[in-house]
């Protein structure tokens, strides 16, 4: 158990699957008390139990999309816990779609998803984290923030916008001692790619994909900084990701 984390409360959205899963895990065995958030109640009820030999947690259904649902889930992790020091917006999706096919309400879901979601679990955290004069927005970003290739136009928008979203909240955090970190994975072997076979797009080569547990070992890193630090972008990537020189 990590004496610096001890005590604190962690909520991760996308919490009942891949990196959000991995965050949780990561976070638990930290000695972190974790509210799993997650759209499939099942599967943050499951990774939930599993957490609870080390640390305690809660399962929480929530669209992060809604406002009504994401200000209830930010109330009663704060009703349960006490206090809330890290909330982390894992929680994402994508239509692997060109503009011209894809539909008005499949653009709005993925920047309702990717990036109202972030913005909204900020708003409802931040005077949480202001009260208490401390606390530590991570925010999921994505190598497709830096990079561009077909098919994902509403995925980059998104996640491009969270880096900026990002750098605008870090500075509205400073006075209040509330941190602001953007994580940039690359590829990882995540049920993220489950749909391409049914839209016709090859899976891509697992050996150039990465365990989400280890980009869940920088989102700690990140956490575990000395409060005077912040560490505002931390891009992790497969070793032999090929889009990379």
């Amino acid at each position: 158990m990590d004496e610096t984390l001890k005590g604190k409360v962690a909520l991760v959205t996308g919490g009942g699957s891949g990196l959000g899963e991995a965050t949780a895990r990561a976070f638990a065995q930290a000695g972190v008390s974790v509210a799993v958030v997650d759209i499939n109640e099942d599967n943050a009820k499951r990774v939930s139990r599993d957490l609870l030999a080390q640390a305690e947690s809660i399962a929480l259904r929530c669209d992060v999309s809604d406002a009504d649902q994401v200000f209830r889930v930010v109330d009663a992790v704060v009703e349960r816990f006490g206090r809330l020091d890290f909330v982390v917006n894992a929680a994402a999706m994508d239509y692997v779609v060109g503009v011209h096919e894809m539909s008005v309400e499949q653009w709005d879901r993925v920047l309702s998803v990717n990036l109202r979601g972030p913005f909204l679990f900020s708003k409802a955290a931040m005077p949480v984290m202001q009260r208490q004069k401390s606390g530590h927005i991570i925010n999921v970003a994505s190598t497709a923030a830096k990079r561009a290739w077909g098919n994902a136009s509403a995925y980059h928008a998104s996640k491009w916008g969270l880096i900026g979203f990002g750098r605008g909240l870090g500075v509205e955090g400073r006075p209040f001692g509330v941190r602001v970190t953007t994580v940039v994975p690359g590829g990882m072997k995540t049920h993220f790619f489950d749909r391409f076979p049914e839209q016709g797009i090859p899976m891509p080569d697992e050996t150039h994909l990465q365990d989400p547990a280890n980009v869940a070992k920088a989102i700690l890193f990140a956490a575990q900084m000395p409060p005077e630090s912040v560490v505002q972008e931390i891009m992790v990537t497969p070793l032999t990701e090929t889009s990379w020189p």
